[in-house]
């Protein structure tokens, strides 16, 4: 990979994590980590919080980015 598209593969995960930043300040992101399949245990003073949907969900689309970035290296 030449400098050049490696500086413009910077500048479009710049973007993008500046994107999705500005979502999750806006709130567009409030179910995430609530979704049906996450467990919340709440008992008196104790709260435990078990994310196991919302972290398939995240291991599926982090999969998903890292096979393609593999197809285009």
């Amino acid at each position: 990979m030449d400098p050049r598209s490696l500086g413009l593969v910077i500048v479009i995960l710049g973007v993008l994590l500046v994107v999705i930043g500005s979502l999750v300040a806006a709130g567009a992101f409030g179910w995430f980590g609530r979704l049906p399949g996450d467990i919340r245990i709440e008992t008196g003073s104790t709260r435990i919080y078990i994310p196991i949907t919302t972290m398939l969900l995240l291991s599926l689309g982090l999969s998903l980015l890292a096979a393609i970035f593999r197809r285009f290296q």
